[in-house]
């Protein structure tokens, strides 16, 4: 008995998982009967609600010096947001000097922004979970991690940060393309010689149908 009621529960958990989409799970509560330990009690349903920050797929950029570049950061909640607290920091020598800060009153709602460093310009938006700045005439005292940081009341304080490293450079590196020629090259000889002995055959078999046809 138990384990059918096992399985039945296990059922219904499985039906709940797939009816909520993955980026906020559901997860029902599952717990014995104190009554009769052979029930299975579904209290009810619980999400996963959690702030993410996000610099995107690839952590770090090189940029030339004096070059305006660009630092991203997203946001995302399960739940939404309410006054959405967020700030950019540079690490320098271990000291986060911060560069701006801001609150988001709530979706839709663009927010305020303090910035604090001459040389960065807020550019994101609430609409797109966009928290990005460009940085300006960066220099080679610009170099290091950068630090996107947001915290969300209305997920009882929950934080989150991510990294974004900068690399400033004289000149941008020209990428060596020889191989990728080599190849193209190879394989292009490869398909032309196959064409030529396509041609070749059908001009041969087109001779020897014609030399029959004679006879």
């Amino acid at each position: 008995m138990n384990e059918c009621v096992s399985a039945i529960a296990l059922q219904r958990v499985t039906v709940l998982s797939r009816v909520f989409p993955s980026s906020c799970p559901a997860i029902p509560r599952v717990s014995p009967d104190r009554g009769d330990p052979g029930r299975v009690v579904i209290h009810g349903v619980w999400y996963s609600q959690a702030l993410e920050v996000s610099v995107g797929k690839v952590h770090f950029v090189e940029a030339m010096n004096g070059s305006t570049v660009l630092l991203p950061c997203t946001y995302s909640s399960c739940i939404g947001i309410k006054n959405l607290y967020f700030s950019w920091h540079y690490n320098k020598n271990g000291t986060m000097d911060k560069m701006c800060d801001g609150v988001i009153p709530a979706e839709g709602i663009e927010p305020h922004v303090r910035i604090l460093w001459p040389r960065v310009e807020f550019i994101g938006s609430s609409k797109t979970t966009n928290i990005s700045i460009l940085l300006w005439n960066v220099t080679f005292d610009d170099e290091g991690e950068y630090t996107c940081f947001a915290r969300n009341p209305k997920e009882k304080n929950r934080n989150h940060s991510a990294i974004f490293t900068l690399i400033v450079v004289d000149e941008l590196k020209e990428v060596d393309n020889t191989v990728t020629i080599i190849i193209l090259s190879v394989v292009g000889g490869i398909i032309g010689l196959i064409i030529v002995i396509m041609v070749l055959k059908a001009l041969v078999l087109f001779i020897i149908r014609k030399v029959q046809e004679k006879k």
